[in-house]
């Protein structure tokens, strides 16, 4: 029986024998540096020089080809260029190798049409034969727990390794190194460190999914540039839930900027940063903002903690620490422990009448003459139910201090109760007391408090994140084929979505007709499958309460149509809803990740002052009141002053329809723009006043 795809892959981790095609003696070039690292980490597999021009390589027998060795490598390193690397692949594939690994560059990161076409041709005579590739543009995989360190990076002659419990796992060569080098030099060992390169077969997620099964893996770190598949990364999230594993990932292109830069670097089109964003947050994946935010916090995910909430205690022997504690707390998601009255009671008996015995607490130059203090609250606050984290701030402390009983009290206490804590001291020497305690140490509070509210919000995620359902493959649909308004809200009508009562006009007997039948006042607009922004033009005309004035506006916006080429499909005559406030509700079948709806502040300036949140389909009516409650106008929606709370349990059964919508085939939807979505006051419902549709052409 056949090897999955996956299964294949895992031979690139700790493969049997490895051969490196344009193996050099000179251990400083691509084909050599490989040989060095085997042999310096411990690799116990068989190796297998490929050099035409040697009979030895690196004291290893060397062989003119591939097929000229004993038998088939289970992985083979490419590091010979242009057309002979894809040559190699083929020979690769003949002869039974499990994965290629192409470190050769030149294709699609620098020429989008013949590169890629190079790309592809390994990548199908791969799959012909189950073989996976790694690469091409791939600096190489590392795993420090089998030796197998099948790279060339500079990185791991200047700072050697350690395994550890950490795993990498990129898309650029140089991102899976610079956090090696950055946890390193805090003194953790890293056991994967793995590049993708261009991914014309093997993506991160996929080699990320096999490396998080690796049992001695508690912490997974990713670089991405581009998802080309969504359902990867998806088996990713569901092992590491399996294995209660986090994974932070820095996704880069946030910008437009960012996303040109992703294109030429990679050669794949980014993802729209905000769909990416509600993917990876729906499968509990951790998005960094940046390299330091992504190695940041990774001693408190070894630590073992099971967090129980984000309530936070700050003390400190500064008040304006306790402040900027607070305010940090803050502005990261975390709320200030509120001390009951017992705790407080108890902390006023061991602090002296000018410390402050309430959350954050300050404990000013009491700390000078009383070497105990920590020992005798930490145990207060740790009784109190509402504490959940610990953040310990000392801006200044040295001669006088007992430095020492403060890091032993801290650091027992914390093995004690195993609440998370973490320490600020920007003195070298203080800082390096309770790091010798086995604490974690940050030079600010301000750094302290977003890395613990980073660890703590992530674990949330963890426990509330189910990941989703199927992901469709991945395709391109197109721009597809609008309909007029009158069809569009004819087809969300007959999906169950609340709709404008509204007639489709052709003719000034059907105006007349709906004029007397809805009442006023009266909405008339245009109704053309050509047109997208109606008032832009003049189609859209509010408060008609005059059967005349609906007539010659009939005549009116029929002659526009006409002058303008576009198709008159007659006019929309509907009654005028006067909602408390106007939002958007859209949706599309993303090419990555399917059908994706966004929900958020509607209206006409909604491109000018944009508040939305998007969601990856399936989700329920509960998420989308979350993603409501995280809107600018979220308050407005609660009610204020004297309005009335709005009905936002009607915008998420609306949100959960249009994603039904969606994800039905035989809809054939692939574009929603509803807006605007008139919401009334709680009870009273919402209705989509206009509609743009479109179906795969």
């Amino acid at each position: 029986m056949s090897s999955s795809p996956r299964e294949t892959l895992r031979a690139a981790l700790d493969p049997k024998s490895v051969a490196i095609v344009g193996a050099s003696d000179n251990p400083n070039k691509i084909g050599g540096r490989p040989l060095l690292y085997l042999g310096r980490y411990g690799y116990q597999g068989k190796i297998y020089p490929i050099n035409p021009n040697r009979s030895q390589v690196q004291r290893h027998q060397a062989y003119p080809d591939l097929l000229s060795l004993p038998d088939a490598p289970e992985v083979v390193i490419i590091a010979v260029p242009g057309d002979g690397a894809v040559d190699a692949v083929e020979k690769c594939a003949a002869m039974g190798v499990k994965v290629a690994v192409v470190m050769s560059s030149g294709f699609g990161e620098v020429d989008a049409t013949e590169g890629k076409a190079k790309e592809a041709r390994m990548r199908v005579v791969a799959r012909s034969t189950g073989m996976r590739v790694v690469g091409p543009n791939s600096q190489g995989l590392a795993n420090f727990g089998t030796g197998a360190v099948l790279s060339f990076s500079t990185m791991y002659i200047e700072m050697p390794a350690e395994d550890g419990p950490v795993a990498i796992v990129s898309q650029s060569g140089a991102m899976s190194v610079v956090p090696y080098a950055l946890l390193r030099s805090r003194g953790i060992g890293v056991r994967h460190s793995h590049a993708t390169g261009n991914e014309c077969d093997a993506t991160v997620g996929e080699l990320a999914s096999v490396v998080a099964e690796d049992s001695d893996v508690k912490l997974l770190l990713l670089y991405v540039e581009s998802i080309s598949d969504a359902r990867a990364l998806a088996t990713l999230a569901g092992v590491a839930r399996d294995r209660d594993l986090p994974v932070i990932a820095l996704k880069s292109g946030r910008t437009a900027a960012g996303q040109e830069a992703a294109r030429s670097h990679t050669g794949a089109l980014a993802n729209e940063d905000r769909v990416v964003e509600a993917f990876l947050e729906q499968q509990g994946i951790w998005r960094a903002r940046n390299m330091a935010e992504l190695v940041a916090s990774a001693e408190l995910y070894l630590k073992g903690w099971k967090p129980r909430g984000g309530r936070l205690v700050a003390i400190s022997n500064s008040g304006a620490a306790c402040v900027m504690a607070a305010d940090t707390a803050t502005q990261a998601g975390l709320s200030m422990a509120k001390l009951s009255g017992d705790t407080r009671g108890k902390l006023e008996e061991v602090l002296p009448s000018f410390a402050t015995a309430t959350n954050p607490i300050d404990l000013t130059a009491a700390l000078l003459t009383n070497s105990g203090l920590f020992s005798d609250i930490l145990p207060i606050v740790a009784a109190d139910p509402g504490a959940d984290a610990v953040v310990i701030s000392i801006p200044v402390a040295g001669e006088g201090y007992d430095v020492e009983a403060f890091a032993r009290d801290t650091a027992n206490f914390a093995n004690e109760t195993g609440l998370p804590l973490v320490v600020s001291a920007p003195q070298a020497t203080i800082a390096d007391a309770f790091r010798d305690k086995g604490l974690t140490v940050f030079p600010t509070e301000s750094e302290a408090v977003e890395t613990l509210a980073q660890y703590l919000s992530h674990t949330k995620l963890m426990c509330e994140s189910g990941g989703a359902g199927a992901i469709p493959e991945p395709r391109n649909y197109g721009e597809g084929v609008m309909l007029n308004e009158s069809d569009a809200l004819d087809l969300l009508r007959r999906y169950g979505f609340p709709v404008v009562e509204h007639r489709l006009c052709r003719t000034e007997h059907d105006v007349a007709a709906a004029f007397d039948a809805l009442g006023q006042p009266l909405v008339i607009k245009a109704c053309s499958r050509d047109v997208v922004h109606k008032s832009e033009l003049g189609l859209v005309r509010l408060g008609i309460q005059d059967v005349d004035a609906a007539l010659q506006l009939f005549r009116d916006v029929g002659e526009t149509l006409d002058r303008q080429g576009l198709a008159n499909d007659g006019v929309i005559v509907a009654r005028m809803s006067r909602g408390r406030r106007e939002l958007m509700l859209g949706g599309k079948l993303d090419p990555i990740f399917g059908p994706v709806v966004i929900v958020g502040d509607g209206g006409k300036f909604v491109e000018a002052m944009p508040d939305a949140r998007v969601l990856i389909w399936p989700f329920r009516e509960e998420d989308v009141l979350n993603v409501l409650a995280r809107l600018r106008i979220a308050p407005l929606l609660a009610g204020v002053r004297d309005e009335p709370p709005l009905d936002a349990a009607a915008v998420g059964s609306a949100a959960v329809k249009l994603g039904a919508l969606l994800a039905d085939a035989s809809a054939g939807v692939i574009n929603v723009d509803i807006n605007p979505l008139s919401l009334g006051a709680r009870g009273e419902g919402c209705r989509a006043l206009d509609a743009v549709v479109y179906l795969e052409g």
